[in-house]
């Protein structure tokens, strides 16, 4: 029985929901993508029917209206979260065309196919609440920041006769991941990865190089201050000291960039020396003297970084309420000033510049497009996730502390960075914060291990896939439009699993155990 004392028939919703769609057009290519994606894509009336259908598949429906309790979710909810994954990693292995033409449209499927069974089970008031705070509070303000980022960075030029030899291209790496920790891994690697792909246009075997950029530079890099990754930021707001990452987290950042730079430039002179002996090394001829065009950008570059900084420091009492959200005045101020700096990079920056850069839209609102669905469907995994011990999530809680009561510091890094690496890294950051007792002085201090484990898990380990860190992402778009084919999600993995895996089993043993 639904609200109102409506009821739904098993049997009808079930017809409901798997009543084929009618094609719109016959081509081959559309019945594929109809039958791979289960007739799920264009009209409403099939959105609605999979809202009911999907109803059979939830056990234990809490159907009041008091809201949304995580502890009364069960593993189903996650559903359409695990479908826009799945959606991300097999569509473009399996239909690439369909999924380039209707990317959006899978990402507003599964976002109706979470929102509308919410507000089914929970009434339409609570879905709502839920839906558009994490819409307001986190989706839009992530949008505009990267964004901005993107425009800014977009408008920097490099030139010079950047020759991708694997010296160079570690020197890249490597300064990458010092830039990360001044201007965030966003502003780190949408700043270098046109120069990169530039240096490595004369190279055949190169896609290595862009996956140890997202490692390095899009998220390993970013480990030693509030400015280089979210989930610190985070901690830096609930009272976490701003040099306390750099003094804690040094050793083991140092460690892992060290590694990975040394098996990067390993790998890289053995692809450099195939490419020379088949003859497929062709490095350009121009030469080109050393500049940077668009030099405005960086200090809109600064703007941005000390808008951050604004926000966490600021504080002037001011807040409001709106459509259920809450908002102060300095994280208002500082979207305002990310727009307003964004626009002015527009405006000021010479139209050659970004034409220099081969610079397009595109990314950024592939970005917008895929991220809009998967916040959506990280409503109900968050709040189970926000449940703790009393929620679906409740065995895996349990491993974080040890039988007499300690907290085990392997397994808040394991699983601080496994969730991190396929939620969104700073609610899962502010998750496990909160069960390690969420007091910053006593995080910092005695359990300062245990806050080092957390914050290393949400840093590195959103480099262990394609979603697990905005810069990702962006990178990969850049690349493919730069006509460097990147591997699939599930291709990615490989390399992120068979290299990363390893390299923070030895320093979760050196530093965090």
């Amino acid at each position: 029985m639904l609200r109102g004392g409506m009821t739904i028939e098993p049997k009808r919703a079930f017809r409901l929901f798997s009543k084929p769609l009618t094609p719109t057009r016959s081509s081959l290519e559309f019945r594929r993508a109809a039958f791979f994606s289960g007739s799920f894509i264009v009209s409403l009336t099939t959105l609605r029917r999979a809202a009911l259908g999907s109803l059979l598949l939830l056990p234990g429906l809490a159907l009041a209206s008091e809201g949304m309790n995580g502890a009364e979710l069960s593993l189903p909810w996650a559903i359409p979260f695990a479908g826009i994954l799945l959606s991300i990693a097999l569509f473009p292995l399996f239909l690439p065309s369909f999924w380039h033409h209707h990317f959006g449209k899978v990402s507003l499927f599964w976002a109706a196919a979470c929102a509308i069974p919410l507000g089914i089970a929970f009434g339409a008031s609570a879905a709502f609440d839920e839906v558009i705070h994490i819409l307001l509070a986190d989706y839009l303000p992530f949008l505009i920041f990267v964004g901005a980022l993107f425009t800014v960075a977009g408008g920097i030029h490099v030139r010079g006769s950047f020759v991708g030899r694997p010296i160079v291209n570690t020197a890249f790496l490597g300064l990458g991941a010092v830039l990360a920790n001044l201007m965030g891994t966003t502003g780190a690697a949408m700043l270098l990865i046109r120069p990169l792909i530039s240096a490595n246009e004369g190279r055949t075997r190169k896609i290595h190089t862009f996956i140890f950029f997202i490692f390095l530079v899009a998220n390993v890099g970013g480990a030693l201050t509030p400015l280089g990754d979210p989930p610190l930021f985070l901690g830096f707001l609930r009272g976490v000291e701003f040099f306390w990452t750099a003094e804690h987290l040094f050793a083991p950042w140092i460690f892992t960039v060290a590694i990975l730079l040394a098996i990067y430039f390993a790998i890289d002179s053995f692809m450099f020396k195939k490419d020379v002996a088949a003859g497929e090394f062709r490095p350009s001829d121009e030469k080109k003297a050393f500049g940077i065009d668009g030099k405005i950008n960086i200090l809109f570059l600064a703007v941005i970084v000390s808008a951050v900084l604004m926000s966490g420091i600021w504080n002037p009492g001011v807040e409001f309420t709106f459509l259920g959200v809450h908002f102060t005045l300095q994280n208002i101020a500082r979207d305002v000033i990310f727009l307003a700096t964004a626009g002015a990079s527009v405006a000021l920056t010479a139209k050659s510049v970004r034409e220099a850069n081969q610079f397009t839209w595109d990314p950024i609102l592939e970005v917008g497009k895929l991220f809009f669905g998967i916040f959506v469907c990280m409503v109900p995994v968050l709040k189970m996730l926000a449940a703790s011990d009393q929620g679906a999530f409740a065995p895996l809680v349990a491993l974080v502390s040890n039988p007499d009561g300690s907290f085990n510091n392997t397994f808040y890094f394991w699983l601080t960075g496994s969730m991190s690496a396929f939620l969104d890294n700073a609610p899962t950051y502010l998750a496990y914060f909160s069960l390690a007792g969420g007091d910053p002085v006593e995080l910092m201090t005695t359990h300062s291990h245990t806050l080092m484990a957390i914050s290393l898990g949400s840093v590195f380990m959103g480099a262990m896939t394609y979603i697990g860190n905005a810069p990702n992402f962006m990178t990969v778009a850049i690349c493919n439009e730069r006509g460097v084919k990147m591997p699939t999600f599930f291709g990615y993995m490989i390399w992120s699993v068979g290299i990363l895996g390893p390299v923070f089993l030895v320093m979760d043993l050196v530093f965090v155990a």
